[in-house]
């Protein structure tokens, strides 16, 4: 049997649905229609403002094609004239002309339509309002009110009456003068005190003209009066010449002759005594003599580093225009899931990002795209997107993805830039490229103090490596001195062949870059001290700030000898700060707040990183001092706020990926990347230099308990309260100024003396930061046996 042949169905055709929506061609035409009619209309209403008497009669016959008009339309401009005025809306009707001719141009230029929207509804309102003012004034068959003027005000004028219309249109005006066009009181107080202000001006102006006109006439009629007088002299003193001329005195330094008209007086000269000099034009000479004072004159010719000494890792952007297109799709589709239509896409591709600048139709709310921050990773299956609704300083959303293959921003691109170069800042810092690839150069000095947070592994200390190694790139080591704080021990290492260079250390300190963490107790007070003397130089100075005090200082305008000398910026560079935070707390937190608090205007400037960024490790009092902030890449939302006050630290990349923020709006940026033998290339190169005999010293610093070694006091100088002192600590077995306050009821001072009495006795230990000192007397006893030993007790 034969097979049956199947039956193939026709595909049936879907019915077109009827829209109404306008292409462009058809805008086009339109639109020059709208324009055309609109002119058309306003061409006709002009004309018939003169001819509407003489072509009354053609209206009842327009039919009749023997009847001559004189309006410039002809008919058709009798009829639509008559219609919108006589029986409209009177002269107001000029309006929707303007409104026809306005829709023309907006559709024909393709315009977007909602401001048309705008003009229509209050145009409309004018041109009713227009009507019912010129109502007032107008009778029935008058221009300027039309017949629904006449007709709406004298139904106004039957229920409200006279005066309650004039109160209602008044109500109106006063809407459209607020809404419409955002005048307020004050806005008109304003103008006319303008106004008033420019009379005064122009007429004191006129009065200072005609005040210079006088005083010239008067210096003129001066002028011919001495002339005169001259003239006089002179004959007299060539007629009755009595004093020979070798007789007449040496002229002296800028003498002043008065005479007098009557013959009898005798002529005087006055001499003006020279002034003495003063130190402003001592400080000229010495300058003109010797030049301005040069800090690096010690280290004349120390050579910066070469760009060679970088590594060019050949980061050029590829655009992956498939990429592109896809992740495009992919955004628009997914939104369009959620009936959210884009008008516009834009895409700018960075480094390690690219950035969709998206323009939603009108009428989208922004927090709903935010809130489809997961979805649209998912659907672009990215480690991490970031959405920014809107972008400050334009009307634009945007979506930060992830590029699939990355470029690398090597430290020698950013240090080659031009941006980096011509960069007239106190201490630049390159830090890495944006996302639109341009060099991100910032100035640590206006920062003042810089904030570093990322979790293990994400670039922190390539972070600080790039800070450094800008510094090093264009401040000469007279001009900067660098103290890093290196807990881990061995990030920030190879720094130490610059020790004499470009490192500042406390004295008598073997290592400069401090690992210890008591040492760096003593070495953030050291500073605190340095800050106080600081202070107190610009205050002798005269100055607010040590970029004022310095070019004083290099005009010869600070004697040395009064203590002034040149100051150098100071940048404390602690690599992990939650370890310090851990072991000494209120200790380290204490002078750092200090410092962020009271250095910036003295050149002393913090960046402090950790890993852990929890509100026990960047307290308030950190956060509120630090407003440069640098977030690597966290591992939460949580960590993220803390370190940003804003979420998307959690949403980076990793891999030098941060987030930048100097107490505005946030920047996504590319960390530099500098290797670990790119930084020994550069140290090596610095340090085979001629270098300072040592690093720069801080001052001084000992514990507030006594420094705690060798106390030699002589034992006539001890308190009267220093046995029973020693009682209470033996007993306690705790040897602290503390207890001795509470105790004996001491001031601190006091207290503190008493403990380094009993350091030098030997009956406390030395001081060990935040611990109580360790008791070396067991019991009462053995102490009664010590104070008996020694002599004079």
């Amino acid at each position: 049997m034969a097979k049956k042949k199947a039956k193939t169905k026709k595909p049936t055709k879907k019915p077109t649905k009827l829209s109404f929506k306008l292409n462009r061609q058809q805008k086009v035409v339109f639109g020059s229609f709208l324009m055309l009619f609109g002119l058309a209309i306003i061409v006709s209403f002009i004309s018939f403002l003169f001819t509407w008497q003489a072509d009354q009669s053609t209206l009842f016959d327009v039919g009749n094609r023997d009847l001559e008009t004189k309006n410039w339309l002809s008919k058709f401009g009798v009829v639509i004239s008559n219609f919108f005025i006589t029986d409209g809306f009177g002269i107001a009707a000029f309006i929707v002309a303007f409104l026809v001719f306005l829709s023309g141009v907006y559709m024909f230029f393709g315009y977007k339509s909602s401001n048309l929207r705008k003009f229509w509804f209050w145009g409309a309102l004018v041109m009713i309002w227009l009507s019912i003012f010129f109502g007032f004034f107008a009778e029935e068959n008058a221009l300027l009110g039309g017949k629904i003027g006449y007709e709406t005000n004298d139904y106004l004028q039957d229920y409200l009456g006279f005066f309650g219309t004039v109160l209602l249109l008044t109500f109106l005006f006063i809407i459209y003068l607020v809404i419409r066009l955002k005048v307020t009181p004050e806005m008109i107080g304003d103008y006319f005190r303008k106004s008033k202000a420019e009379l005064d001006a122009a007429r004191a102006k006129r009065e200072e003209e005609i005040q210079i006109s006088e005083t010239d006439e008067e210096l003129d009629w001066k002028k011919e009066t001495v002339s005169a007088k001259a003239t006089e002299e002179k004959f007299v003193e060539t007629s009755f010449e009595s004093t020979p001329k070798s007789e007449k005195p040496t002229p002296s330094p800028t003498p002043t002759i008065i005479s007098n008209e009557e013959e009898d007086d005798v002529s005087m000269e006055v001499e003006a005594a020279l002034e003495e000099e003063e130190e402003d034009h001592l400080s000229k000479k010495l300058v003109k003599d010797f030049g301005e004072f040069d800090p690096t004159l010690e280290l004349k010719k120390y050579k910066f580093p070469t760009i060679d000494l970088l590594k060019d890792y050949g980061g050029t952007i590829t655009i992956d225009q498939a990429e592109l297109e896809e992740n495009k799709n992919r955004i628009v589709n997914t939104l369009k899931n959620y009936k959210i239509e884009i008008a516009q896409i834009k895409a700018t591709v960075g480094p390690t990002v690219t950035l969709y600048e998206i323009v939603p139709e009108a009428g989208i709310r922004i927090s709903k795209i935010k809130n489809l921050e997961d979805d649209i990773a998912l659907s672009l299956s990215a480690l991490g997107i970031r959405i920014i609704a809107p972008i400050p300083g334009k009307g634009t959303i945007g979506i930060e993805v992830p590029n699939k293959n990355a470029s690398i921003v090597s430290m020698r691109s950013v240090i080659a830039s031009p941006k980096f170069q011509n960069a007239e800042m106190e201490l630049p810092l390159a830090l890495g490229k944006t996302i639109s690839n341009e060099t991100f150069v910032v100035d640590l000095a206006k920062m003042p103090h810089m904030l570093m947070a990322g979790a293990t592994g994400q670039g922190k200390s390539v972070g600080l490596n790039a800070i450094l190694t800008s510094l090093l790139y264009c401040k000469h080591p007279a001009e900067v001195k660098f103290v890093l704080v290196d807990p881990k021990k061995v990030e920030l290492t190879l720094f130490n062949k610059i020790e004499r260079h470009y490192l500042a250390k406390l004295p008598d300190t073997e290592e400069a870059i401090i690992t210890d963490n008591n040492k760096v107790i003593n070495t953030l007070n050291s500073l605190c001290i340095e800050m106080d003397d600081r202070y107190d130089l610009l205050k002798n100075a005269m100055c607010r700030n040590i970029k004022e005090y310095n070019v004083k200082f290099k005009a010869r305008k600070l004697n040395p000898n009064d203590g002034h000398k040149f100051l150098p910026y100071i940048v404390l560079v602690v690599d992990e700060f939650a370890d310090l935070i851990m072991t000494a707390g209120k200790e380290v937190e204490t002078p750092i707040a200090r410092l962020a608090q009271l250095a910036r205007a003295i050149g002393i400037h913090l960046i402090i990183a950790t890993q852990r960024p929890s509100v026990n490790v960047i307290t308030g009092i950190i956060k509120a001092n630090f407003p440069a902030r640098v977030a690597f890449r966290v591992t939460s939302k949580i960590d993220s706020r803390t370190i940003l006050d804003n979420q998307g630290a959690d949403q980076l990349i990793g891999r030098g990926d941060m987030l930048f923020t100097q107490g505005n709006e946030l920047k996504r940026l590319q960390c530099a990347f500098v290797d670990t033998p790119e930084v020994d290339k550069i140290t090596e190169f610095i340090g085979s230099q001629k270098a300072y005999p040592d690093a720069y010293l801080l001052p001084e610093y000992e514990g507030e308990e006594g420094s705690g070694t060798g106390l030699d006091i002589d034992v006539s100088e001890r308190d009267k309260l220093f046995r029973e002192a020693a009682e209470v600590i033996v007993i306690a077995q705790q040897g602290s100024a503390s207890l001795l306050q509470r105790k004996l009821k001491l001031g601190y001072n006091r207290a503190g003396r008493i403990i380094d009495q009993l350091e030098a006795a030997g009956i406390v230990g030395q001081f060990e930061g935040s611990k109580a000192r360790q008791v070396l007397i067991s019991d009462m006893a053995a102490l009664d046996q010590l104070l008996n030993e020694a002599p004079n007790n």
